[in-house]
């Protein structure tokens, strides 16, 4: 009787992490200490992104991605908030704007200079109005250009915004304030992990709600599309807070999950980042010195293990960039 082998053969199961020297890293940037659950740093081909400590009001640091080294503490930053900036991301058609949200319940969309900022930049292209309570997340639409999604404590979810025009908005009940927001590939599904740790798939030019997992055995905090796999993955933990590693298949209903795993006993949040090209997936979490790579497929057991790069440091904050494979922590 012929003994099947348990060992994956992967063309990735050599691959490994490489910490930056500290010449090639951002040294001396004042990292906000804020405990919200965003990633706080976002990054493009020309600029790296990271929400920074301020006093009386907020402001967040762009640097150009080859500026490394020490950052001076004068360093100019873009500080037109009034309260700590939650979240911040790059519109994916152009390299120079981005997109702010923050406690004093606005949205803002900023033009960054090609040569990087020379003084501190307060006025922002446009500021979005129309959140009462404090906006915790925004997401560009992946294909149509100029539409971004915020959602905020007020339990409104402006989806989408198109940030030349009048936004239009959808009010849903307090159990969806929404902890994690991600479009598929064709932008015409929004999957949202939110309060009552549910994942749901939702159409965002409508705001109906099309499907809604039922698995009590796991509280989502997180979740993402996989792209050309057609799947959702979801990162959270279980009733006896061990944390979890879920894969749905959207395609047919999230009644049951097509994969699940306990991970690990500790706290923090994971953050699940998917590199479509390798169909690798990174999970990171604030205050975990590690980062753990595995490899996902269409097929049986769908996910599998490779390694983990592990540092002695915590990690703050993170942000990916798949140009060249880059994970900025």
């Amino acid at each position: 009787m012929s003994r099947r082998s348990s060992f994956h053969c992967s063309k990735f199961r050599h691959v490994f992490g490489k910490a930056s020297s500290r010449e090639y890293s951002y040294d001396g940037v004042p990292i906000t200490r804020g405990v919200h659950d965003n990633q706080y740093c976002s990054v493009n081909p020309c600029f790296i992104a990271m929400v920074t400590e301020c006093a009386g009001g907020g402001s967040f640091l762009v640097l150009p991605i080859h500026h490394t080294g020490r950052v001076d503490p004068q360093h100019p930053r873009v500080c037109g908030h009034r309260a700590q900036v939650l979240d911040v991301k790059w519109n994916p058609f152009d390299d120079s704007c981005i997109a702010s949200c923050s406690e004093d319940c606005t949205v803002k969309i900023w033009d960054i200079p090609l040569c990087g900022i020379q003084r501190n930049l307060t006025q922002a292209r446009k500021t979005l109005i129309g959140h009462s309570r404090r906006v915790g997340l925004i997401e560009w639409h992946p294909t149509a250009e100029n539409l971004l999604l915020s959602s905020a404590y007020d339990y409104k979810v402006r989806c989408p915004v198109r940030v030349v025009m009048a936004p239009v908005h959808h009010r849903f009940p307090s159990e969806m304030l929404l902890l994690s927001v991600s479009f598929n590939q064709e932008g015409n599904r929004l999957a949202v992990a939110s309060k009552d740790r549910r994942v749901r798939v939702l159409d965002p030019r409508t705001g109906r709600t099309l499907q809604v997992s039922c698995n009590k055995s796991h509280r989502a905090n997180k979740v993402v599309y996989i792209g050309g796999l057609k799947m959702l993955l979801s990162t959270g933990c279980s009733p006896w807070n061990h944390r979890q590693l879920v894969l749905w298949d959207p395609q047919d209903d999230l009644s049951e999950p097509l994969y699940e795993e306990d991970l690990d006993g500790s706290a923090g949040v994971l953050f699940p980042f998917f590199d479509p090209d390798t169909d690798m997936l990174y999970l990171a979490g604030k205050g975990d010195g590690n980062i753990k790579y595995y490899e996902l497929s269409s097929e049986k057991p769908y996910i599998s293990f490779l390694t983990e790069f592990r540092s002695p440091l915590p990690h703050k904050g993170l942000g990916e960039m798949w140009t060249n494979t880059r994970l900025f922590h």
